[in-house]
């Protein structure tokens, strides 16, 4: 089965906050160094139904590609460049899936801003009962996933605490430290499929109340706290969590077209670990929110899980600057 396979590039502007202070004794900036990587990547967005009064819960997961690329670091931009090869990703019945996955995570030194841009066309069941004598999915090649928004956090103790020390690897955190994360996210999204979403052969729910659309749009305030334990000044684990405290409207077509509204709180996940030193690097890290929308007439939720894993191993480099009076044309 042929699959669609994924090149994907982004350049991320680290806001123009990098010239802001920070406390060395907590870390270190490589920002006038070149960090370069080699890395394996793997993005996903799983599409979540919860239909409490028919007990049905289903969770359709797109058959996304583990990437491998290589990528920099220089100032305030990051360019990073990742291909799936088939060596990396055999068929093992799950379908094709078509998608563009576009996530920006800046990591400036004052803002985090994240920007999602998603759209997948083909997701498969994970659901044993349903797969075939040869091992083959349920698979939804009609089923589409839409998504698209932004959130920006403010570090309040961004002069001693660093995100980019794990998730871009220009900085070096050598003491422990945590900080408050104030900020506010805005979703659009959307999901479809050209028949009901759950299967005809698990469904308990009556004809008229099977779910084909819905659209929505969510926005909020959020808090949050992040926290890097420094192990012996080279080992370091971070995590962060985020409650986005989010106003919702959706509009949920089945046999009819339903608007409603809800008050529904999102989360945010980040968390990396790893080793650090001056020139080499290596950490695994992992980010994931989620976005869940809420039917209030049918007693159904929905929800979007988008996230990324990567393992990054990582090697500064000096760059000395070339005086403008020793050019000679």
């Amino acid at each position: 089965m042929m699959k669609y396979w994924v090149v994907f590039c982004w350049i991320s502007l680290a806001c123009n906050d990098g010239v802001a202070q920070h406390d060395s004794t907590y870390f270190n900036s490589y920002e006038n160094e070149l960090t370069t990587r080699f890395y394996f990547s793997q993005k996903y967005t799983t599409f979540r139904f919860n239909d409490e009064t028919n007990d049905v819960l289903l969770r359709y997961v797109p058959n996304t590609t583990l990437n491998m690329g290589v990528g920099a670091t220089y100032k305030w931009a990051t360019l990073n460049l990742a291909y799936g090869f088939g060596f990396l990703n055999p068929d093992e019945h799950k379908g094709e899936t078509k998608y563009l996955d576009l996530q920006a995570h800046i990591y400036g030194r004052m803002f985090l801003i994240n920007l999602l841009g998603q759209f997948y066309n083909g997701f498969f069941l994970r659901n044993e009962e349903l797969r075939d004598a040869d091992g083959t999915y349920y698979l939804r090649p009609d089923i589409k996933v839409r998504e698209v928004g932004a959130s920006v956090q403010y570090m309040l103790n961004h002069k001693r605490f660093s995100y980019r020390a794990g998730f871009l690897q220009n900085e070096w955190q050598k003491k422990s430290a945590g900080t408050l994360l104030l900020g506010w996210q805005l979703i659009w999204g959307k999901g479809q499929a050209d028949s009901t979403i759950v299967p005809s052969a698990i469904s308990q729910i009556p004809s008229d109340a099977q779910t084909q659309q819905i659209t929505f749009i969510e926005t909020g305030p959020s808090v949050g706290y992040a926290y890097t334990l420094v192990i012996k000044k080279n080992f370091f684990i971070m995590a962060s969590g985020t409650m986005i405290l989010s106003f919702g409207s959706n509009v949920i077509e089945d046999t009819e077209r339903n608007r409603s509204s809800s008050f529904i709180p999102n989360f945010s996940f980040k968390t990396f670990a790893g080793w650090n030193s001056k020139q080499w690097a290596i950490s695994l890290t992992w980010t994931n929110e989620t976005v869940t929308v809420s039917s209030n007439a049918n007693n159904q939720t929905f929800s979007l899980n988008t996230g990324n894993l990567r393992l990054n191993f990582v090697r500064r480099f000096k760059i000395k600057d070339i005086p403008i009076e020793n050019i000679h044309l």
